[in-house]
């Protein structure tokens, strides 16, 4: 199941203003993106990663996301940052 890499990952980002803060910053391993979110709000994000060449993993819905990243709302993206690198 790929969500418990998100929710097993002691670094990472959630929401968009974290990720692409993150993905500008070159410290990220991975991004999640929620299926039903909208698109000017991950379109962003999609592009940042094609750019630094970061791997995707979609995610049905914002609510199931954001349930396994720990919070109580749904969340566009999330990501993985690499191994002790934190924004």
């Amino acid at each position: 199941m790929p969500l418990s890499e998100i929710t097993e990952a002691k670094n990472k980002t959630v929401g968009t203003k974290q990720t692409i803060k993150a993905l500008q910053k070159g410290k990220v391993r991975k991004v999640f993106i929620a299926l039903d979110a909208e698109k000017r709000v991950t379109d962003p994000v999609l592009a940042l990663c094609k750019e630094k060449d970061v791997p995707v993993e979609a995610v049905d819905t914002m609510e199931s996301l954001g349930k396994s990243c720990g919070i109580a709302v749904g969340c566009a993206c999330a990501a993985i940052l690499d191994p002790g690198k934190e924004v």
